[in-house]
């Protein structure tokens, strides 16, 4: 069985197909199979069109990922940067690596 090659869909496909599945009336699976696509890549487009239908018409789309607090890492980069330190001056007295690095 030979495996056909990568398709890249335009942003209209994507929007038809996605628009379709939020449609009433037929399953996921069989919007797939009209379109010739995998079922979890219509689930997956219905998805974005979900989250970003706001920004149609407007609207701001909030970030996925949480905004990350630096504070805390540069503090956790600090930390660990002291003991390494630590540990490799330990090391080099107890004679168990080399001064020179």
């Amino acid at each position: 069985m030979s495996r056909r090659p990568r398709r890249n869909h335009s942003a209209a496909f994507k929007a038809k197909v996605a628009i379709e599945a939020l449609a009433d009336g037929k399953t996921i699976a069989e919007i797939a199979q009209k379109h010739d696509v995998h079922p979890k890549q219509v689930t997956e487009w219905r998805r974005q069109l979900i989250e970003r239908a706001a920004g149609a018409f407007g609207g701001t789309v909030t970030p996925e990922a949480p905004p990350v607090d630096l504070k805390a890492l540069h503090a956790k980069i600090g930390q660990l940067t002291l003991e390494n330190d630590f540990l490799e001056g330990a090391l080099t007295k107890a004679g168990l690596l080399s001064a020179k690095r």
